[in-house]
């Protein structure tokens, strides 16, 4: 491979590879980078599944504390890592001396020691704000340290990415006036949907009578409104006895509460869960649906799974929040209160019209067609580093 570009130390505080948003951003972004012609180290957590990717290093620090996974958001654990990670990155900073760094989240100020150990410019990408992971005291109060550390990083960045418009214009404004470059997610595979393997996928899971799916894609984390699913559930059978949900994600530990929780209501049997699904799966999975849920309403970053629904070419049933209406509006969306009679009386509403649910996706697919995927996302990646790169040069 050329070294035209030179080294380039990604760093991640996240499991790698783990399917969910911010490892499968990550793992684009990686492969881009090494497509483009950089020699790429990522390092990264101990935990996670293996997955190579040509032109990609991948270094993982040690296991200090034996952990085989990790929640999503701020803990104990993860402090510890973050301090495994600092000590890994300045030692490779060091000896590598990497022309940039790009780190992510809250490995910003690792990704700042490094760069400034390795003479090199430091590129910090944003995924989330921190109000997404409030709850206790305790984590608030660790949130808000977190929101100081992420500005002194904004501040000091060469160039900073984040995952939407709404971050990208907190970020503006600690950055008094500097340019933030907001580039959205791709799609969780670069798989295109298989109409076969959608047939499949749709006749394995249909039963009975049923004739509808509706699908929720995503981990339980209490932010992504999962609860909301659920709760939908036992309204939209009542009046509809002929539709299927189907659950992609969750440990086993969670599908398997959320079972007893479906059985007391006796909707248990009308409930397929899927687990985590390989992201090349993904794509035919969903297009077998009728409808893809998305109920997360908190925060200011748009839900990774929105590229995959739009790809998908299926209708979207949609909180109405700020976050989801960065990409979705009225003309490709239902849009409803995030609760769970909205979700579940969007639902009703959308199964009942059939015509209008195939318009929402077709509409929702050439929006993603003209403005989103990957030669998009490549395209604004490489030119962030083109940029620094002629900043350099001059």
């Amino acid at each position: 491979m050329s070294d035209s570009r030179g080294r380039l130390l990604f760093i991640s505080p996240q499991p790698f590879f783990e399917w969910r948003g911010s490892p499968i951003r990550i793992a684009s972004n990686v492969q881009i980078l090494a497509e483009a012609g950089f020699e790429v180290d990522l390092l990264t957590l101990p935990v996670g599944e293996e997955k190579t990717i040509p032109g990609v290093r991948v270094l993982r620090v040690p296991n200090v504390i034996g952990a085989r996974r990790l929640p999503i958001g701020p803990s104990l654990s993860k402090l510890v890592f973050d301090v495994v990670l600092l000590f890994a990155a300045a030692r490779l900073a060091r000896r590598m001396r990497y022309r940039y760094v790009h780190a992510v989240e809250d490995a910003g100020p690792i990704g700042l020691l490094a760069a400034r150990l390795a003479g090199g410019r430091f590129v910090f990408e944003i995924h989330s704000d921190p109000d997404s992971y409030r709850g206790g005291w305790i984590r608030n109060i660790i949130m808000k340290a977190y929101a100081c550390v992420m500005r002194r990083c904004i501040r000091r960045a060469d160039a900073v990415i984040a995952t939407g418009t709404g971050i990208a214009e907190q970020a503006n404004q600690v950055r008094a006036g500097s340019r933030v470059v907001s580039i959205a997610d791709v799609p969780s595979s670069r798989m295109e949907p298989d109409p076969d393997r959608a047939a499949e996928h749709r006749a394995e899971l249909l039963k009975g009578d049923e004739s509808r799916l509706v699908t929720y894609v995503g981990s339980f984390a209490t932010y992504q409104g999962v609860d909301i699913v659920f709760e939908m559930m036992p309204i939209v059978r009542a009046s509809r006895a002929d539709v299927r949900f189907v659950i992609i994600g969750g440990s086993e530990e969670e599908i398997e509460e959320r079972r007893s929780w479906l059985r007391e209501r006796n909707v248990a049997d009308a409930v397929s869960f899927m687990g985590r699904m390989s992201p090349d799966d993904l794509p035919h999975a969903l297009r077998a649906s009728d409808i893809l849920l998305c109920p997360r309403a908190g925060g200011t970053n748009s839900p990774l799974k929105l590229m995959d629904y739009m790809k998908a070419a299926r209708a979207i049933l949609a909180a109405d929040a700020p976050a989801n209406r960065v990409l979705l509006d009225e003309s490709i969306a239902q849009l409803v209160p995030a609760t769970a009679d909205g979700f579940a009386n969007g639902t009703l509403e959308l199964l009942n019209d059939v015509e209008r649910s195939e318009r929402l996706g077709s509409a929702a697919r050439k929006v993603f067609d003209e403005s989103y995927g990957l030669d998009r996302f490549r395209l604004q990646l490489v030119g962030v580093y083109d940029e620094m790169l002629e900043r350099i040069d001059r």
